[in-house]
């Protein structure tokens, strides 16, 4: 088929009526050689299309520059073929594994991606205005479902979107109160586990590093670290417990004052590797050797965390996993089935490195 014929055509045309004419559907399907409804069919992510005829179809838009019109399609009783994310931050690499995880799957079911920051840390108030200014916009025929990381909305907000019928799966979720389908880490049990090792190393003062209490994996790690000293017979002492917001200028402050406590701990747990990180630098500033001064845990696993002298120890929490199942559940929502599943929750895994070492004596310092 000659492919060039057809665009210089349209090329003729458009110069002779004297302004920009965008492609139509009807433009791809001649471009195809298909019907205007295979032309939708795959714009709507139909199955009954052959692979040749789907490659076809696409190959025509990129060439022609096609960009469908949601509101349109909408009408039309067709999707948008895109997926929303929003995000608490576009910076943090516990976003982007997260991100990674749900591009890899919306390739795979040959959906577009939109990606949104609705803002964190101080701006907590605005980000939250920002990310309910964000589900009206993309929940009125921009995307066809949402992905919420961390959400911050009221499961007021949230739950008047399900019942409009629209597709929503919340990532990590905040404690709120739903029944919408979430993906979610084990993250009491990883805090668990992580102080129990630190307990298991001699170590009886542990420093606790929290983030943002509001969500549910910052509320759970704490839980999980308390569980682990009771088990023990470790009094929980609160002058331990530092409050953070996940970010790693909270984690070195946090660090800061735990240090310059009467009878500073031996070891610090933050509640995820950026706050660790944020540890790191303080103790280092202080002329604190990791770990023969203090032993650091982290949570999530990042990168960032294997690259660190020493090595930072830390529980993995699946992050691209969770963004990919997260799209699986979207997409089974999308198609209609009566299974999907409530709540997905995978396993963490604690990763011992080099941050961590049993408790010295005063004579051994």
């Amino acid at each position: 088929m000659d492919r060039g014929r057809p665009e210089m055509g349209r090329q003729r045309t458009r110069a002779s009526s004297g302004r920009n004419v965008s492609p139509t559907i009807v433009d791809v399907a001649r471009e195809a050689g298909v019907s205007v409804s295979t032309v939708s069919r795959v714009l709507n992510n139909k199955p009954d299309v052959a692979q040749a005829t789907r490659e076809a179809v696409r190959a025509a838009i990129r060439r022609l520059g096609y960009v469908a019109n949601p509101s349109a399609r909408r009408l039309a009783g067709g999707r948008t073929g895109i997926i929303g994310l929003v995000v608490p931050d576009f910076i943090t690499p516990y976003a982007m594994e997260i991100a990674r995880g749900v591009g890899e799957a919306v390739r795979e079911a040959s959906y577009d991606l939109i990606l949104y920051s609705a803002g964190q840390g101080r701006e907590n108030h605005r980000g939250e205005e920002r990310e309910h200014a964000w589900l009206n916009i993309l929940s009125r025929g921009l995307v066809d479902g949402l992905l919420l990381v961390l959400p911050r909305s009221s499961g007021e907000a949230l739950i008047s979107l399900a019942h409009r019928g629209f597709p929503v799966v919340l990532i990590d979720h905040r404690g709120i109160d739903t029944d919408l389908p979430s993906v979610v880490a084990t993250n009491r049990e990883g805090a668990l586990e992580a102080t129990r090792y630190l307990l298991s190393l001699g170590h009886r003062r542990i420093g606790f590093i929290t983030g943002l209490l509001n969500y549910h994996a910052g509320a759970d790690r704490l839980a999980g670290y308390r569980e682990a000293l009771a088990q023990a017979g470790v009094p929980y002492d609160p002058s331990l417990v530092i409050e953070g917001n996940f970010r790693r200028q909270s984690g070195y402050e946090a660090a800061l004052a735990l240090m310059r406590l009467p009878d500073p701990p031996t070891a610090i747990f933050a509640s995820n590797d950026e706050s660790a990180l944020g540890a790191l630098d303080a103790l280092r500033d202080l002329g604190l050797r990791v770990p023969d001064d203090v032993s650091l845990v982290g949570f999530d696993d990042i990168s960032a965390a294997a690259e660190t002298r020493p090595p930072l120890t830390t529980v993995r929490q699946p992050l691209m996993e969770m963004g990919y199942q997260a799209v699986q559940l979207i997409l089974a929502m999308l198609n209609g089935r009566s299974d999907v599943m409530q709540q997905i929750q995978l396993p963490t895994r604690l990763i011992v490195r080099g941050s961590c070492s049993p408790l010295q004596s005063p004579q051994e310092h």
